[in-house]
């Protein structure tokens, strides 16, 4: 799943740990998130956008993916 976490976090100045400590989970979580190697639960997709003050849709980006 594509994020716009590393983009909202940069245009804050906040690095990756920052973050990690605001939203309550490691450094390695936000990193993961933001490479697309790890799908946040509905609770942390909740605080992360709220973080922000943007909405779920916002923060993660939902693509469907294609049947083959």
């Amino acid at each position: 799943m594509k994020t716009r976490i590393a983009e909202l976090r940069k245009a804050r100045h906040l690095s990756q740990d920052q973050l990690a400590n605001h939203v309550g989970v490691t450094r390695q979580t936000i990193t993961s998130l933001e490479v697309g190697k790890y799908t946040a639960s509905l609770m942390l997709a909740y605080k992360i956008a709220k973080f922000f003050g943007l909405t779920i849709e916002e923060v993660f980006l939902f693509e469907e993916e294609e049947e083959k």
